[in-house]
């Protein structure tokens, strides 16, 4: 018997009420032979995580799903504050997130009634007598007609920089919105002479917010690929969809419940510190955590590693004698960037007309700000509560909280001419460090094939069209579960 078979005996041979002290079940691991072979591991409940846990399971696999955090969500998830529950940032999706949409449905979340539907917009506070900006709605009208319209309709863009929307969109349609060779996205602004003005106002806060890096680095075929699948798609592929509930329960907290009601198991509060190859058919997982009872080791067919790319590195590089230099090499090359997300608390009656807004930020004179919400409009217990984005936020990150807050507050009095934004009742500044890799021009990043039996990456950070954001990451959740259900991704 080799050790392999050894193993999957004994996995099947323990007694199923096998428990740790508080009642977490040690034999992770299915019972019966068959069962150890469509046993597997999804390490990592962030959104790729989940998304795998959830497509194996529907594939019939037993999947136990661990998270070293007590949430679900990963880089978009809920958390305690001293204040009130919040995200760790705001999130915007697009009507062009296909399969984020889909699995939501799949797990029980209702898009129509968690997502707040709006559409494809750049709206900045327009103040009589102020520097404005631009008012720009796209009606719900077939595609490219609603953009036609938008334009034309739109306000506080001359001639030239319309003509100048015009020529571009054109020309990045007639190639299809592929690029020979990859450049930056100001390289390929300058080349098509955007105006000054339109990417004040327009391309550079996109790039910033899809992208999560400034356009002077920013990869343009990355971008091109954002709006192919937004602009240059149907007209419902560029609503912007903004989430009424928190980041947890828009899809993680569902999943976990499909997971479970599929024969699965979610552990929070697990820590996975090492993994093993047993003969290339077994993986052996060491896990840590006062919520498993200490620490012990169970093993399984497959196994996705869902984690950042940094936890991914070292879990692969300490894999004995296997070859996964290459693949660590890709993930520590990754370049973090950085999302801050300033949340202001009012009165109650305290609000903005429209959902969000675009502010023209101007980090020199301290003016943070790219992005303002108006959480009261999404959810009524939040009532006075407005997030304020800033992406690529390294620079914002790195000042004292309470100052940026300030400024941030500042900001919006001015920016609405309403002194009563100046005077929030509290503040709460969350960072997230390492929320997203710089989209730089390429960039080559990993697969979700590590070449090693029975494992596979997931994460936003993987080989693919879009940018590190939430689609991305579900869409590589699906590729994963594809590779280690035998299915061409």
């Amino acid at each position: 018997m080799s050790v392999a078979e050894h193993v999957a005996s004994n996995i099947a041979d323990k007694a199923p009420d096998q428990r740790a002290d508080n009642g977490a079940d040690k034999r992770l691991a299915p019972k019966g032979g068959n069962d150890v072979g469509r046993s597997v591991a999804v390490i990592g409940g962030g959104w790729a995580g989940c998304t795998a846990a959830v497509e194996l399971a529907r594939a019939g696999f037993k999947v136990t799903l661990f998270e070293a955090a007590r949430v679900l969500g990963g880089r978009a998830r809920r958390i305690e504050t001293d204040r009130k529950q919040l995200d760790n940032g705001q999130h915007i999706l697009l009507g062009a997130y296909s399969e984020t949409l889909r699995v939501m449905q799949l797990v029980g979340v209702d898009p129509a009634q968690a997502l707040l539907n709006l559409p494809l917009q750049m709206r900045y506070p327009r103040v009589a007598g102020g520097p404005g900006g631009m008012d720009f709605i796209a009606p719900r009208l077939p595609a490219p007609l609603h953009l036609a319209v938008a334009l034309f309709r739109s306000q506080g863009l001359d001639r030239a920089d319309k003509l100048s929307l015009l020529r571009f969109s054109s020309t990045a349609r007639w190639m299809d919105w592929q690029l020979h060779q990859d450049c930056t996205v100001t390289e390929l602004l300058e080349r098509y002479d955007q105006t000054a003005r339109l990417t004040r106002l327009l391309w550079r806060p996109l790039c910033l917010a899809a992208l999560n890096t400034p356009p002077e680095r920013a990869s343009a075929q990355v971008f091109l690929a954002v709006l192919r699948d937004s602009l240059g798609a149907r007209r419902a592929a560029s609503d912007m969809l903004v989430p009424r509930v928190d980041l947890s329960a828009l899809m993680p907290e569902a999943a976990a419940k499909y997971i479970e009601g599929h024969g699965g198991a979610v552990r929070t509060g697990a820590k996975v510190q090492a993994l093993r190859s047993i003969e290339g058919r077994l993986w052996q997982a060491d896990i840590s955590g006062a919520a498993v009872g200490g620490t012990w080791s169970t093993y399984f067919n497959g196994v996705v590693v869902a984690t950042g790319p940094n936890q991914a590195a070292t879990l692969l590089h300490g894999i004995a004698d296997c070859d996964t230099g290459a693949v660590c090499a890709s993930l520590t090359a990754l370049e973090p960037e950085t999302i801050t997300t300033v949340y202001l608390q009012f009165a109650s009656d305290i609000g903005l007309d429209s959902p969000f807004y675009a502010l023209l930020d101007d980090p020199d004179n301290h003016e943070w700000g790219q992005f303002v919400f108006d959480r009261g409009q999404l959810d009524a217990s939040q009532a006075g509560l407005l997030a304020v984005v800033i992406s690529a936020s390294a620079s914002a990150a790195a000042e004292q909280q309470d100052l940026l807050a300030e400024a941030v507050a500042v900001q919006l009095a001015v920016a609405f001419q309403r002194p009563e934004l100046g005077r929030p009742q509290w503040f709460k500044v969350i960072t997230e460090k390492r929320a997203t890799h710089a989209s730089t021009p390429g960039l080559v990043r990993p697969a979700n094939d590590t070449g090693l039996p029975g494992l596979a990456l997931a994460g936003d950070y993987t080989a693919g069209a879009y940018p590190a954001t939430i689609e991305s990451a579900v869409r590589s959740g699906v590729a994963a579960a594809r590779l280690l259900n035998g299915v061409e991704p």
